[in-house]
């Protein structure tokens, strides 16, 4: 098995078209078969009036085809609490998805603010 419950994952969903909203959830997996799998976790949407993704506050759950190429998926390492993560600036204002503490996932290979 590709997938395991209890790993932890980001998920982009990337845009067919230049205005869809840009949307990340980031959470862990609860069921898998295959590549398909059931999340546990919130989703954050890019909000082009302040430049920033804004994290939903209600957890989710979401059933996502990881390999599928409408998504890119990035493991997280197991000691993230999902609830702790946040999308950040750095020092030369790339995106960085961070929980505040020892993790750090740089994410601009979409671009900025993406």
């Amino acid at each position: 098995m590709i997938i395991e419950k209890g790993e932890k994952v980001h998920v982009v969903y990337r845009r067919l078209l230049e205005n869809e909203v840009r949307r990340h959830f980031m959470g862990e997996i609860v069921e898998s078969n295959g590549s398909i799998a059931r999340i546990d976790g919130f989703v954050s949407i890019f909000d082009s009036t302040t430049n920033k993704f804004t994290k939903k506050s209600e957890k989710r759950t979401t059933i996502i085809d990881l390999a599928e190429s409408g998504y890119i998926a990035n493991i997280l390492p197991n000691y993230v609490i999902i609830d702790d993560l946040q999308y950040v600036l750095n020092q030369n204002k790339k995106l960085v998805l961070t929980d505040g503490k020892t993790f750090s996932l740089d994410i601009n290979e979409f671009g900025n603010f993406r």
